[in-house]
């Protein structure tokens, strides 16, 4: 749901799997929307086109090799497991947090205002969220750190063999941070 910490954690991701060497993509959601999906509003049928639109984007940067993550709200089972059978190597990770840690979070407004009826189909207020089932990541954000969700997640792409296991290097946060600055200063971030 919005506020839920899916697009941050998503770039924290998407930036360790880069230090790993692989091409990554991240797409969110939202900015795909202002790009490219500005006539698609908030309906069910507008959000599905909206989805679908972003899993044929995955596919097509996955056959040439680039690792996508997509953050989006994605409200409906049915949606997510039509695309699930249609994108191969699709893993589902989600950011389950409280209500009011959300509107804590800066979304207090949008879904006030839902409340209030001055706007439609917010996901979670006055239009359905279907939680996952059986998503291959569960990360309750209200509880975890960014880092300890990328970690998590990370251990499940190595647990299933999406990525190769690493073994953990031996440096201090500030060692790494040396590190991702030479690497960048260098072009490769």
């Amino acid at each position: 749901m919005s506020g839920s910490g899916k697009s941050t954690i998503g770039r924290a991701v998407g930036d360790a799997l880069h230090l790993r060497g692989l091409r990554v993509e991240v797409l969110d959601s939202g900015r795909i929307r202002q790009q490219l999906n500005r006539q698609l509003g908030f309906t069910r049928e507008e959000i599905e086109t909206n989805l679908v639109r972003l899993a044929y984007e995955c596919k097509l940067l996955n056959r040439n090799g680039v690792t996508v993550i997509v953050t989006a709200v994605s409200p409906y089972r049915d949606v997510r497991e039509r695309i699930r059978n249609g994108l191969a190597g699709l893993v589902e990770v989600y950011c389950r947090c409280p209500m009011d840690v959300l509107e804590e979070r800066g979304s207090a407004e949008l879904f006030e205002r839902a409340r209030d009826g001055e706007i439609a189909h917010v996901a979670g207020v006055n239009a359905p969220y279907e939680e996952p089932l059986n998503p291959e990541v569960l990360l309750e954000t209200d509880k975890l750190t960014v880092d300890d969700a990328v970690n998590r997640t990370i251990a499940v792409l190595e647990d299933i063999g999406h990525i190769e296991r690493v073994e953990s290097a031996c440096y201090s946060p500030d060692e790494e941070e040396m590190i991702r600055r030479r690497l960048q200063d260098l072009g490769y971030l």
